[in-house]
């Protein structure tokens, strides 16, 4: 097996690796979303009128939507289709008169889901300085005679990558580094339960890890349940058809980076 997924794998299983890995991803759970207050009074207004139209055009300007109904995006993103379609406003809002303002508005001041706010954080936590070097842009990028890690977004790093590392796939990255000498390229996910979009999470870093033709060293850099001992299809991929590929756990990535 490779030698930084066991070490990753030996990390979570004997070692205080939840605690740990807090400092990378710390998903602490936001505050309510702040409404704005002119829009918010609309929807009162509309609310108490029995003004069906304006006040689902209203609540469809909200960052988040407060019923959770297969329709709601469709409108969103066609708000002429609110005049095509009564029966579906009218549907909407009786659910929405069943639940009353104040549920209206708990619902759609709600924090944004803890998986939603992952993304960001690895970037964050690098940024920090926490792989020893502070990240640095474009440029001075390219012109570090030593070790150097590239800040940017992911339009940015997708860019570099395609123009000097010759990447062609379509999955985004989360990191471009260069250590002794080598180029490293990787795509981080925090994996944090079994089946659905969490293992389609899963197959994108793997896909990204067995991208062909690239000049740089290719990671998954892949924490979580993927380390759990058992049966789950995850750790039976790493530890056998994916054994020999670069997964590890951003808790061990500093020494993978500094041994190449």
């Amino acid at each position: 097996m490779n030698h930084w997924t066991q070490l990753s794998i030996e990390y979570a299983n004997q070692r205080s690796y939840l605690d740990d890995l807090f400092h990378v991803y710390p998903t602490i759970p936001e505050g309510i979303r702040d409404l704005d207050g002119e829009l918010w009074k609309k929807v009162e207004k509309a609310f108490k009128k029995k003004d069906n139209d304006t006040l689902l055009e209203n609540l469809l300007r909200m960052d988040l939507f407060p019923i959770k109904d297969s329709y709601v995006a469709y409108l969103k993103r066609d708000k002429a289709s609110l005049k095509r379609n009564p029966a579906t406003v009218d549907r909407l809002c009786g659910r929405l008169y069943d639940m009353g303002l104040d549920e209206i508005f708990s619902r759609s001041s709600e924090p944004k889901e803890t998986n939603r706010q992952i993304g960001p954080l690895f970037k964050r936590w690098v940024n920090t300085k926490s792989l020893g070097i502070t990240p640095v842009k474009h440029d001075k990028f390219l012109k570090a005679k030593g070790n150097a890690i590239l800040d940017a977004g992911d339009a940015g790093m997708m860019a570099f990558a395609r123009e000097h590392l010759n990447y062609k796939h379509n999955k985004g990255l989360d990191f471009i580094g260069r250590f002794n000498g080598k180029y490293v390229i990787g795509e981080a996910k925090f994996l944090t339960d079994f089946g659905g979009h969490q293992n389609a999470q899963f197959n994108d870093a793997i896909s990204t890890v067995k991208a062909k033709g690239v000049k740089a060293t290719i990671i998954a850099i892949l924490d979580g349940v993927l380390y759990i001992k058992g049966k789950n299809k995850m750790h039976k991929d790493i530890t056998g058809k994916l054994k020999k590929e670069n997964i590890v756990s951003a808790l061990v990535l500093r020494e993978f980076l500094y041994q190449l």
